[in-house]
C-alpha cells in the first residue's frame, strides 16, 4: 500500500497515511479537526538502480537497462583458478 502526504490548508499540519490506492482521500486535519487536508505530491523514497530481478527477468531484448559491465576488467573465471595454462 502506498503512503500519501498530506497538509492541512488551515493549520498548515503535515503527515503521512498508508492507504490503499482505492480509499478515498483523507479530509478531516487530525490537528484542528477542520475538513481542509489536501494531498500533497511528492516523490518515491527509494529508486531500484542496477541489474535484479525486475531488470534480469522480466524485461526483454532492447527493454533491458542493464547496467554496463566494463570492458576494461578481466571476465572472472568458473573455477574460480587462473585460467594461465603451465604447458
Amino acid at each position: 500500500m502506498p503512503i500519501y502526504e498530506y497538509k492541512c490548508s488551515e493549520c498548515e499540519h503535515t503527515l503521512e497515511k498508508l492507504q490503499k490506492m482505492s480509499d478515498d482521500p483523507a479530509v478531516d486535519c487530525p490537528e484542528c479537526g477542520k475538513p481542509s487536508l489536501k494531498k500533497m505530491i511528492s516523490a518515491a523514497g527509494f529508486r531500484l538502480k542496477g541489474g535484479g530481478w525486475y531488470e534480469t527477468d522480466f524485461k526483454s531484448g532492447s527493454k533491458k537497462n542493464v547496467a554496463e559491465s566494463s570492458s576494461s576488467a578481466p571476465a572472472p573465471s568458473k573455477s574460480g583458478t587462473s585460467s594461465a595454462s603451465s604447458d
